[in-house]
């Protein structure tokens, strides 16, 4: 199998494996089309496609690409059965061969041309996600492309938008994202505006890349071109200079007004709850909308177990991994589960002990603090398989002894719901590391032994049970 090259293969692709179901029954924008999308993710149900949205035809929205590893599966081009565990191993190798993206003068996002007065925000199927949200958010599932005042660093990145009127947008990029820090630090001064390119409906390996934990200044065109195993075509924005995937189903071509902002939020976020209240956020002028013919709108439902959890799951994880290692951390495998909306981590190492727990937890808030959480087991729990963890959780984490917790200023998820609003204002915030590992100094042969088929029967008898067991037909 190779990966899907454009949004519409990958839909094709996933509905071949049973992952999409397409609605042709009217179906609202306003809170009903993302409802259902919400219920599937909490189920861990299909994509939908809804062919026939009230007040918008011609337009179509699929929801929550990836949301489940099947699907992530497909769009790496694997079976939609592959382990996670070989999820995680192929997407490292992939990251580390990027290929550099191709650029090229005509594509099908340049099929529809929308400039000036004609363009109006509201022509687009954008729903409301949530009850209580702000407002309509078009930007949940997207790429957008920045690129830097001073240099030549472009970046993608996932962010989202809110329709303010007709013709501008509001965002949340935080102050320390990358986006952010490229507006404030580079054209704020100046007092020019910011060109952006939000692009919606790319191939989801592009997706994969905007959302993906990557080295600062990395490039992600040529990051997700690795993944994909092929180079992602690039071309021209209509208005700007910015350069975006060619097969987009639809690109909003803006400037971020160095002196201007609007209201934005709050917005159900990925870690599961409602965000925030309504404050200050920058504020974006459409320049123009470029789409495809019969064209459709991505939607990340976000919240509880979404397509963002998935892929920062993976991304996270090998950056966590590969930020342990450079610091001699013993480490073997890492696991962020996307249940616990990127707030935990399950890190297994070699030789482990409140020395190597409290190590680990401060290598992961020298910067910014992502994970709130992290459990530190040994490397004979398997970090992919939850129930162990859980057992070994409880039964081996002394409750005085094996909690480490590490505070700081400045640097803390301003998303993390267990925060008080005068917390997430200052950044202030903690971490802690659970210690589940039998400590060093105990003597050997003194550890308790697990009562587990691969721990209290001898290799013979587990082989003759397993062969019993397969003789039975049984998985």
């Amino acid at each position: 199998m190779t990966a899907p090259n454009d949004l519409r293969a990958f839909l094709k692709a996933i509905e071949q494996s049973g992952d999409l179901v397409t609605v042709n029954g009217q179906v609202d924008w306003d809170e009903e089309l993302a409802g259902l999308g919400r219920l599937s993710c909490e189920r861990q149900g299909p994509a939908f496609m809804f062919n026939n949205v009230k007040d918008y035809g011609g337009w179509r929205v699929t929801t929550n690409p990836i949301a489940t590893w099947r699907r992530m599966a497909v769009a790496l081009g694997l079976p939609a059965d592959t382990s996670v565990r070989r999820l995680y191993e192929i997407y490292a190798e992939r990251e580390q061969k990027t290929i550099p993206p191709v650029v090229v003068k005509d594509a099908p996002c340049k099929e529809v041309i929308i400039e000036g007065d004609k363009v109006d925000l509201f022509d687009l199927p954008t729903p409301m996600v949530h009850e209580g949200d702000g407002g309509r958010y078009l930007g949940t599932w997207d790429i957008v492309v920045s690129k830097d005042h001073d240099s030549d660093w472009v970046n993608w990145g996932m962010y989202r938008f809110m329709v303010h009127n007709e013709k501008y947008l509001t965002g949340y990029p935080r102050p320390t994202s990358h986006l952010g820090k490229m507006l404030l630090d580079g054209y704020v001064p100046k007092g020019k505006p910011m060109p952006i390119a939000i692009v919606i409906g790319a191939d989801v390996n592009s997706h994969f890349a905007a959302a993906a934990t990557f080295r600062l200044n990395g490039d992600e065109a040529e990051l997700a071109g690795g993944l994909a195993g092929r180079p992602v075509e690039l071309i021209k924005c209509h208005s700007n200079d910015l350069m975006v995937p060619a097969n987009a189903e639809i690109v909003i071509e803006a400037e971020v007004l160095p002196d201007g902002i609007a209201q934005e939020g709050p917005y159900g976020e990925y870690p599961g709850y409602r965000s925030g209240e309504m404050g200050d956020a920058l504020c974006c002028r459409v320049t123009a909308i470029t789409h495809r013919k019969d064209p459709i709108l991505t939607l990340d439902t976000t919240g509880f177990m979404d397509s963002s959890a998935t892929t920062t799951s993976i991304s996270g994880a090998i950056a966590i991994k590969r930020r342990l290692e450079k610091h001699g951390v013993p480490v073997v495998d890492v696991y962020v589960p996307p249940e616990g909306g990127v707030h935990l981590a399950i890190v297994s190492v070699r030789r482990g002990g409140a020395a190597v727990a409290k190590q680990v937890v401060e290598v992961l808030t020298q910067r910014r603090a992502l994970i709130s959480k992290v459990i530190v087991v040994d490397d004979d729990c398997d970090v992919f398989n939850i129930p162990a963890v859980l057992h070994a959780f409880a039964t081996k984490c002394h409750p005085e002894r094996g909690t480490h917790i590490h505070t700081y200023t400045g640097r803390a998820n301003a998303l993390t719901p267990a925060y008080s609003q005068e917390e997430r204002a200052k950044r202030l915030g903690a971490s802690v590391a659970f210690d589940v590992t039998w400590p060093p100094e105990w003597p050997v042969g003194t550890t308790p032994i697990r009562a587990t088929l691969d721990q209290m029967y001898s290799p013979a008898m587990q082989e003759q049970v397993l062969r019993r067991w397969q003789a039975m037909g049984l998985k």
